[in-house]
């Protein structure tokens, strides 16, 4: 049997070198390639991107506060953090570095501690613009806690720790963040953030989207974002996508990556060059598991969707804006904006055009073969930037009531739907961000109440655009009564004519943009964190106010957190029926049952213990398959609701 030190030393000797091509320009460029170009990005578009960060940087005369935070960085301080993640026997691992003077070293070297001695793993080249370098270690043992370095050369290095996957412990917890504004008192610092997070001890960390709000200067958006977290994403793995502040927008419909005619995006596509699109993703998602499918939209412009497993629990990943049509042109103009409906009198059905787009074909086939692969897992949920509704009334301030917001997933509705009905197949649970108003919703597809469940995390910092959940007669909705402290629970349309139920939501006191910089403690800002509990299949929410301490207990958090509900409540279909009971051979097997009738997968889970009695939604016959990870063998056809035992000697 092999030690410790020689598995080691088995994933030193065998790390593979990286793959870039969907995030880099049409030639490799290490930093200094093109280090004098000052329009990495071209002289249209592209010429006043990143300029803090490209060509004499040290020269720029720019902003103050963004020239000093990058021109008087420590030299021996010069790499801001690594992020990181495993899965399949891979590591995967970015560095994001400051700008460097031309007589400083072009590579980093990675390092990892093995029997008390550091050594060697992989030396890579900086990517220019942008900065970053990036390792891929194969053959990864995620058994072993490891400590890391990244260095370069002796001038500057930064370390953590790599966690081993936490398959053994029953609670995996999440912390869910978004959108960090810079607008705020310490500008390069999130001290409470990070002591909470400390405390809590999350095994990942989900940023959702907005690390930065620079639109036409990443590398400094990032870094600063990264300066702030680095202490907490040292030693856990990272999910990080971007959502449309990140790319340069102030809204963002990706159009499969047409080109936009302005930042507001409306029309769809992107507005700034393929090539900073492409750093940007490249700073943000490179370290995330290999993309589902690789290949590139158009622009050639790379995707990110996938999935990562921590501890047994199946987080997939998507790009719910990159493949969305953008409304301008395509549905009649009912607001101020494109994208702003203030119409009470339009018709909801109207706007949901034939041909629109929100996740896309590729996404959707993505979901589908996820929901069925429970491979490593026993508990599913789906990460995307934004929410699968409308759940806001107000926006920017109280003043300005819209009815839809064509930002949000809840448009187009069909998409929405086909989208929920994915997640809900393998009783998953939503995570999300971007809204600047953490809501828990239990969506309605057909019914009201019978979706899963999707949670928006507060924004960190809530000072660019407050948003509130305020119906207009100030009731209750309808449907059972939701056991809350909070007077606005129950069901409701969205302004689109989505069917929502809502549990739980964290408005700011403020009433605009100036009393939100100015009450800081008011905004609503703050975090989620959720726990998956694989034994009991229980889920709780909670969120979390900026400035609470968490050591004092569930009472610092918001009015209406935290809520626990049970995995299966994700599908909330009503039963009318069941199946005769499977007994197997063995614990914990894959279960799917199909309506003959549509050919429909009505849902696909892994069951606890060795008996499962399937339940039904209406009459007819049922085809039931099984499996140890997938539903890959056929068990019973033409099965009808009804008692008795049916016994499954082998699959």
């Amino acid at each position: 049997m092999k030690s410790n030190s020689d598995s080691r030393r088995q994933f030193i000797k065998k790390t593979s070198s990286l793959a870039l091509a969907a995030f880099l320009p049409s030639r490799y460029a290490s930093a200094y390639d093109k280090m004098n170009d000052p329009f990495p990005f071209g002289t249209e578009r592209g010429k006043t991107l990143d300029a803090c960060a490209t060509g004499e940087w040290w020269n720029w005369k720019g902003d103050g506060q963004m020239a000093s935070f990058m021109q008087k960085r420590p030299r021996n301080k010069v790499i801001a953090y690594a992020v990181y993640t495993h899965d399949r026997g891979v590591l995967k691992l970015t560095t994001q570095l400051f700008p460097l003077y031309p007589n400083e070293p072009d590579t980093v070297t990675l390092e990892m501690k093995v029997q008390g001695k550091w050594e060697k793993v992989a030396k890579e080249k900086i990517v220019y613009p942008g900065w970053s370098a990036h390792f891929r270690v194969e053959n990864w043992d995620d058994t072993q806690e490891v400590a890391y370095r990244v260095r370069l050369e002796n001038q500057a290095e930064f370390s953590g720790t790599i966690r081993p996957d936490p398959i053994h412990k029953d609670e995996i917890k999440i912390a869910t963040m978004s959108c960090n504004s810079p607008r705020d008192e310490t500008i390069a610092e999130r001290n409470e953030y990070i002591r909470n997070l400390k405390f809590h001890d999350p095994d990942i960390l989900f940023f959702a989207g907005d690390q930065s709000y620079v639109h036409e200067h990443h590398t400094y958006g990032i870094l600063l974002f990264g300066v702030q977290f680095a202490d907490i994403m040292k030693d856990r793995p990272v999910i990080m996508i971007p959502d449309d502040h990140d790319i340069g927008q102030g809204n963002f419909w990706g159009e499969g990556g047409g080109v936009a005619d302005s930042t507001n995006g409306d029309n769809g596509g992107y507005y700034y060059p393929p090539s900073y699109v492409k750093m940007v993703e490249r700073c943000q998602t490179w370290h995330l598991p290999d993309a589902y499918d690789p290949t590139p939209i158009k622009q050639g412009i790379g995707v990110y969707y996938t999935n990562l497993r921590i501890g047994g629990v199946d987080f997939a990943i998507i790009e719910d804006r990159k493949f969305k049509s953008g409304p301008k042109g395509k549905i009649p103009k009912m607001g101020p904006r494109p994208d702003h409906i203030v119409d009470p009198t339009y018709d909801r059905k109207a706007v949901d055009v034939p041909g629109l787009e929100l996740l896309g074909a590729r996404q959707i086939n993505f979901l589908h073969k996820w929901g069925q692969n429970w491979e490593g897992a026993d508990m599913k949920v789906v990460l995307s930037q934004t929410a699968f509704c409308g759940a806001v009334h107000l926006h920017g301030t109280m003043e300005n009531r819209l009815l839809a917001d064509l930002d949000c997933n809840g448009w187009p509705q069909t998409g929405r739907n086909n989208a929920l009905r994915e997640v809900r197949r393998c009783l998953a649970t939503h995570l999300c961000g971007d809204q600047h108003l953490s809501v828990i919703v239990k969506h309605g597809i057909d019914a009201y109440r019978d979706g899963p469940f999707s949670f928006t995390n507060p924004a960190l910092v809530n000072t660019v655009y407050g948003r509130w959940w305020w119906p207009i007669d100030e009731k209750a909705g309808g449907g059972s009564k939701i056991d809350s402290p909070l007077p606005w629970t129950g069901d409701f349309e969205d302004g689109l004519g989505n069917k929502i139920t809502m549990y739980a939501y964290a408005n700011p006191r403020p009433k605009d943009a100036k009393e939100l910089k100015e009450n800081r403690s008011e905004r609503a800002d703050g975090y989620g964190l959720v726990r998956f509990n694989k034994k009991s299949r229980m889920i709780t929410l909670e969120c979390w106010p900026r400035f609470a301490d968490a050591t004092k207990g569930n009472s610092e958090q918001f009015v209406g957190w935290p809520r626990k509900f049970a995995m299966a409540e994700n599908d909330g279909r009503k039963v009318e029926g069941y199946l005769p009971t499977f007994k197997f051979m063995y614990d914990n097997p894959v279960v799917q049952v199909i309506k003959e009738a549509t050919g429909e997968i009505l849902y696909t889970e892994r069951i606890q213990g060795k008996e499962f009695r399937p339940r039904v939604f209406g009459k007819g016959t049922y085809t039931v398959k099984a499996g140890h990870d997938k539903p890959e063998n056929l068990i019973g056809e033409k099965i009808k609701v009804g008692k008795g035992v049916i016994e499954i000697k082998a699959i």
